[in-house]
């Protein structure tokens, strides 16, 4: 029983308090720019500094810092590469690729490649958000929405890195934050 309580605790990261100002300094570029489109646009939001994150099981102790569901945000492609589409969907919600494609009438897609989410998104694995879209200025990736993150108050997502979560409104995210990047967004329920 025992043992069982210490790998528990063994695999939950350490998650800062909370706050509500930009980090001190910041880790890349995109980093950079996700902040500061976020005071120009007005936006509030609060974030943690955590271990790095690279699972949705790495978040449970994100989520009841922030006390926010963090939504699982996947960059996809065809088979040719030549289409790709950031997928944001409950955190805790199966992905099945057969019903995302079916639904979009599309041919089935997969997870696009690491070097694809540097070159389009500016995010290294683990790190990917809709916040990313900013560094997409050609349009080339096409943002779909599951219509159940539709019913949240809150958006749980990292800050462009692995090390750093936030919660923003949903209503400023949908209606300042991804208007600014000049995407519009697909909805779909799978």
């Amino acid at each position: 029983m025992w043992k069982g309580l210490t790998f528990i605790f063994s695999n939950m990261i350490h998650v800062s308090e909370v706050k509500t100002d930009k980090p001190p300094t910041y880790q890349n570029e995109l980093h950079r720019q996700v902040y500061e489109t976020l005071e120009q646009l007005g936006i509030p939001f609060e974030r943690v500094n955590n271990d790095p994150a690279l699972t949705m099981e790495d978040c449970i102790a994100i989520d009841e810092r922030l006390q926010v569901k963090t939504v699982k945000t996947l960059l996809l492609c065809n088979r040719q590469k030549t289409a790709f589409y950031l997928f944001v969907t409950p955190g805790d919600k199966p992905f099945v690729t057969k019903h995302f494609s079916h639904t979009l009438g599309i041919s089935r897609v997969s997870f696009a490649p690491q070097e694809s989410l540097g070159e389009l998104l500016g995010t290294a694995l683990g790190a990917t958000t809709v916040l990313s879209l900013i560094s997409d200025t050609e349009n080339r990736v096409r943002l779909v929405i599951d219509k159940e993150v539709l019913g949240y108050e809150y958006y749980g997502c990292t800050d462009s890195t692995t090390t750093g979560y936030m919660r923003l409104r949903l209503a400023d995210v949908l209606e300042k934050y991804i208007p600014f990047t000049q995407h519009e967004p697909t909805y779909i329920e799978v």
